[in-house]
């Protein structure tokens, strides 16, 4: 039992970290020791240095000689196809859920829903990140497809949203999770149109408002 700790605080390490990289708290460009990093997660510097090197593996950071880890930038042309990525693959297969699941499945979902709302409401975007991937891959993993949720979460993990930080100093990431509620609520009433146009919705927040951080709302 001692021997699996390590490795769920690795990977609960490493979660943090991809999370912090996707809400744009880590810089792209920046180098960070895995001292420095353990400080800041509250944790020590090994399970940061082992999470790092996963992240190496991944193409995510990469290794600085005597200095660190050094976040992988991504162009915007990285940011565009990785976006039309998940939709071409979330927006059927979540559409394709509508009216399936029971209600065990989208009441096991609701406190994930939940607990978006909360780090939006709190500025905690490393929690809003964090909460945000659970929900969407465990939703995906009704599908039945464990590649499906494996390459979807390898996306997610490539992404960037650097806006987050600008919406919620405007009170604007608050109003956008709540649509993990709303998406709930269609699943259960099996209002396939309705999920269809709401994923859809959500994920052009991704490349178009959320990753730019431009001012505007959708309608």
């Amino acid at each position: 039992m001692t021997a699996t700790r390590p490795v769920h605080l690795r990977e609960q390490v490493g979660h943090a970290l991809r999370a912090a990289l996707v809400a744009g708290e880590l810089e792209p460009g920046a180098v960070y020791s895995a001292p420095a990093l353990a400080a800041q997660f509250g944790v020590s510097a090994t399970p940061v240095r082992e999470a790092m090197l996963d992240l190496v593996r991944e193409g995510l950071v990469e290794t600085v000689r005597n200095k660190g880890f050094r976040v992988t930038a991504l162009s915007d042309r990285d940011l565009d196809e990785l976006t039309e990525l998940r939709t071409l693959i979330e927006v059927p297969t979540v559409t394709a859920l509508a009216g399936r699941l029971d209600a065990a499945a989208l009441d096991a979902l609701a406190p994930l829903a939940a607990r978006i709302e909360e780090a939006a409401a709190a500025g905690d975007l490393i929690a809003y990140v964090e909460a945000d991937r659970r929900f969407h891959l465990q939703l995906l993993g009704h599908a039945g497809n464990r590649h499906l949720v494996e390459v979807v979460g390898d996306l997610r993990a490539r992404a960037r949203l650097y806006g987050l930080r600008t919406l919620a100093a405007r009170g604007a990431l608050a109003a956008s999770a709540t649509e993990h509620r709303a998406l709930l609520d269609l699943l259960r009433a099996g209002d396939r149109a309705g999920v269809e146009k709401l994923i859809r919705h959500h994920l052009e927040h991704v490349r178009g408002l959320w990753a730019a951080g431009e001012d505007g709302t959708h309608g």
